[in-house]
Formats: C-alpha cells, sequence, structure tokens
C-alpha cells in the first residue's frame, strides 16, 4: 500500500434506526478507492470521540482496510463539544450495551455496503472500547475483534467508578469470532487476574483467541498523547493487530 487515504465524516444508521456521526477512513490508488479489502470498527475509549482515535483510524486505512469510527455520544450532545458529551455519557455511566451492538451493526452495514469492501469486518477498541470490542464479538457476526486492555470484561467497576457495566463472564461462550487481546502487566483495569480468569474462560470455551501481556506498561500504553504511552509495547502491539488482521480480514 501507498499510504494514500481519504477521510471524512459521515452519517450512518445505529441502533434503533437513529442517524449518527463516524469518521470513515478510505484506502486509495492514486484517485481511486482500493477495492476488495476488510474492514475495521474502531470503537472510542470513554473520553469519546477525539482527534487521537481519528488518527488510528486513518492509520488502518493507510495500511489498506476500509475504517469507519461512530461517535457513540452522537445522542448525548449532538453538535456540542466532544468533551462536553463524553462528560454527560460519563454521567450516565457510559453507552448502555443494546445501543453499542447496535450502533456497530450499523457500522458494519455500512462498511459492507462500499464498494471497495471484501465483506469482512473486525472491531478494535481500547479500555472501555476494548470491553465494547469484545461485547461486539458474542453479539454480531464478525470476522475479528481486537481488545486493547479492555476494562470489566469480566467483573465489574468499583462503586463511583465513571463507568457503570456488568461483566461479561457468561457471554464468553457466545464469540463468533477470533479475539486478540493486548494488555499492559500493570494495569489495575483490567488487572493481570482478570486477564487470566478471561483467559481460562475462553480457554474453557474451545475459543480461538491470542493474548498477549506486555511488562512495564499500564493502562493506556497505545496512547501517544498520554503519560502511559510505552512505545516499544505499542510497536509490538501494532504489529500484532496487523498481523492479525491480515490474517482474518485479509487474507
Amino acid at each position: 500500500m501507498n499510504g494514500d487515504l481519504r477521510a471524512e465524516t459521515v452519517r450512518i444508521q445505529g441502533a434503533g434506526g437513529d442517524e449518527i456521526e463516524a469518521y470513515l477512513a478510505r484506502p486509495l490508488d492514486g484517485n481511486d478507492v482500493v477495492r476488495d479489502v476488510g474492514s475495521v470498527i474502531v470503537i472510542h475509549h470513554l473520553p469519546g470521540y477525539d482527534e487521537a482515535t481519528k488518527e488510528i483510524t486513518r492509520r488502518f486505512a493507510a495500511h489498506g482496510y476500509l475504517a469507519i469510527y461512530p461517535n457513540l455520544y452522537s445522542r448525548e450532545a449532538p453538535g456540542a463539544d466532544p468533551d462536553d458529551a463524553a462528560a454527560l455519557a460519563r454521567s450516565r455511566g457510559g453507552v448502555p450495551d443494546e445501543r453499542l451492538v447496535g450502533d456497530v451493526a450499523g457500522a458494519a452495514a455500512h462498511l459492507r455496503s462500499l464498494p471497495g469492501s471484501n465483506g469482512r469486518v473486525g472491531t478494535i477498541g481500547y479500555c472501555s472500547g476494548g470491553r465494547q470490542s469484545f461485547l461486539a464479538a458474542v453479539s454480531l457476526d464478525l470476522d475479528a475483534a481486537v481488545d486493547c486492555y479492555g476494562a470489566f470484561v469480566v467483573g465489574t467497576p468499583p462503586e463511583g467508578f465513571p463507568l457503570q457495566v456488568g461483566g461479561l463472564e457468561d457471554r464468553v461462550g457466545d464469540l463468533r469470532c477470533p479475539l486478540l487481546g493486548l494488555f499492559g502487566a500493570e494495569d489495575k483495569y483490567p488487572s493481570p487476574d482478570d486477564v487470566a480468569l478471561l483467559e481460562r474462560l475462553l480457554k474453557e470455551a474451545g475459543k480461538s483467541y491470542e493474548f498477549h501481556s506486555y511488562e512495564g506498561a499500564g493502562h493506556a500504553f497505545f496512547a501517544t498523547d498520554r503519560p502511559s504511552y510505552r512505545p516499544e509495547a505499542a510497536k509490538d502491539g501494532w504489529q500484532r493487530i496487523f498481523a492479525f488482521y491480515g490474517e482474518h480480514l485479509q487474507g
């Protein structure tokens, strides 16, 4: 791939038939959209619809994928500053699971309708988005899912935590696609014990998964704009993501 891409804000149909905002990036060959490629749905973290996650979306397009990034907070404060929408979503404990699944299903349908799509769709999410990537993978027909340090895939948040969700332990058997998990060994949410429990449940259920934990890394080690960024872990993680998607989305 030459890295050329086109990125734009679009409107897609989400849960309940609602129209929501999304950021779409497509790989180009000259002026033409590249054909017959896999697609990735990027699920944002609790802080919301931000520039850092748009950059991640463009990165996938530069590597030859159709990529879309739905604004999960479109309903909270339409047209408002993203920080205000995120604050409102936080005050409500995050995005309801049923709505998340509907929004991801709408994003997948939009990607599959594009001329360049080969029909294969994967998800990726970070922090709360990692949990939501797993939730989508046990709820929808996807081809691959990546969980980057998803908090509370197992277990539940402590009282007063801004994210109020239930654990997904009883949904592990519903996993419909291969799963890649990338975690920091010094993270608290999820802790190494949480990761070990999830791995045990996946193994017992006979699911296809691949987990990697990085020493010296905590939460948000992919985040280049935060002190938590760990370049070596992030570099290795990106290599594993593209190898995983190359096998399951582009193969």
